[in-house]
């Protein structure tokens, strides 16, 4: 290699590698974080950790409000990529200000005016547009929160949109057989709505009742179901290969629908101000003991004709005279794998000619279902395929598993939702009895 060929090739490797240096430098301190402490009345400061972005023109403020299961260290990586992406982010922990538990049931206690004043004092300080970010039953609060700056600052333009994740709009997942109650706020809101909802979840089934009720009072909904997740997919501690990759993705799916809705015209919403929207809420405090119990809904059993494994139509009224425990289920809900031996053993406890298990499986392939049960259970019962959860919505299906009993006459007799051991001496009791009547 001649001399000047060598120099100009060392001086160009060497300003690659000063370039490097320079955007690795930059890149750690294209962000920077702080801890602020909001006053939000006499007696009440709100610690905010707020993720900026050094020497950007973001317009909007993403207020992150935790849900239910606290604060998440996949948050602070989801605020941390926002803010090296030009958003910036305010983590907020309302728990600590009022010294609540992190559980279900603190959500309802948290005041609305402090989302509200949260809302109004982010805008002022920054002069950007807020974006309140909440998952779970955090978008009870949220919801609360946001309809109540909309009475109190009526003239400001403050608020872009909502983005809700994975959202329970419900109260509580009810027994099986009775009617789930919508949480009060969500026929009250109107506001510019954006629902990211995990197909992989019971509350998927759900959006044909719960985006109507978000629009009654004039609510923009918008909705981008996420495919191949669950809910909570971005920090489950069991979250899949696939479910990591999606939630390495999430920072640009909340930043390009933010910039999105942000840039939609504006649109003056009204707000019936007589309305309250601080009605106590029931919520869970704790897990539920399991068990099997009465049904307490319309005894007939609602229409059930699906194809098996070996593309068979199973009608369940053909199946008379037996006693028939249906149960709903998925390959990626962890109760469900967990109950499904005990179910094999009760299966074989008792005669296939008095006693039969209906496995309906939520919405998944054949190739998925078919590898599951190769190299996860062993069962001997018949798996039918609910592909579009047209049997779901008949059921009124709230949670995975689901199971009714149902007698030799073709009545739901007993019914629970959640993981159970099948083969117990009370539920083995409670068949015999109807087998013998």
């Amino acid at each position: 290699m001649h001399i000047h060929h060598f120099l100009k090739f060392n001086f160009y490797a060497i300003l690659l590698l000063l370039t490097l240096l320079v955007v690795s430098f930059y890149s750690r301190l294209s962000f920077a974080t702080e801890s602020l402490l909001v006053p939000l009345n006499a007696e009440t400061e709100i610690e905010v950790t707020v993720y900026k972005p050094v020497g950007s023109q973001s317009k909007i403020v993403f207020l992150w409000l935790y849900s239910e299961a606290g604060p998440q260290k996949s948050e602070h990586d989801i605020a941390t990529q926002l803010a090296k992406n030009n958003v910036e982010v305010w983590r907020v922990d309302l728990f600590a200000a009022h010294f609540l538990p992190v559980a279900s049931s603190s959500m309802d206690r948290i005041p609305d005016t402090d989302i509200s004043e949260l809302i109004e004092y982010a805008y002022k300080k920054t002069g950007k547009k807020i974006i309140p970010v909440t998952t779970g039953r955090g978008s009870l609060p949220v919801l609360k929160g946001a309809r109540r700056w909309q009475v109190q600052y009526k003239n400001s333009p403050a608020l872009a949109v909502v983005i809700l994740m994975s959202p329970k709009f419900y109260t509580e997942t009810p027994e099986p057989g009775v009617e789930g109650k919508l949480l009060d706020i969500v026929e009250k809101t109107n506001l510019p709505l954006f629902v990211l909802q995990p197909k992989k979840s019971p509350w998927y089934w759900k959006l044909d009742k719960t985006i109507p009720a978000l629009e009654k009072s004039g609510s923009d909904v918008f909705v981008q179901r996420v495919k191949g997740v669950r809910d909570r997919y971005y920090f489950r501690p069991d979250a899949d290969s696939y479910e990591q990759k999606m939630s390495i993705k999430l920072p640009a799916t909340l930043k390009r629908a933010a910039l999105y809705l942000n840039s939609l015209p504006y649109k003056k919403r009204y707000v019936d101000h007589a309305a309250t929207n601080n009605k106590p809420v029931k919520v869970l405090t704790g897990k539920k003991e399991r068990k099997l119990a009465i049904y307490k809904g319309n005894p007939v059993a609602p229409e059930l004709i699906l194809r098996d494994l070996n593309n068979k139509v199973v009608d369940l009224t053909q199946l008379r005279g037996k006693v028939i425990l249906v149960n709903f289920w998925a390959s990626w809900c962890p109760p469900c794998v967990h109950e499904m031996p005990s179910m094999e053993r009760l299966q074989k406890h008792f005669s296939a000619k008095d006693f039969l298990i209906l496995g309906v499986n939520m919405a998944e392939d054949r190739k998925t279902v078919e590898h599951f049960l190769k190299t996860k259970v062993n069962i001997s019962f018949p798996i039918l395929f609910d592909h579009k959860g047209d049997a779901l919505k008949r059921w009124g299906v709230f949670a995975f598993p689901t199971s009714y009993v149902i007698d030799k006459a073709g009545n739901i007799r007993y019914a629970l939702f959640g993981g159970v051991d099948w083969d117990t001496k009370e539920i083995k009791n409670k068949i015999s009895g109807l087998i013998n009547k």
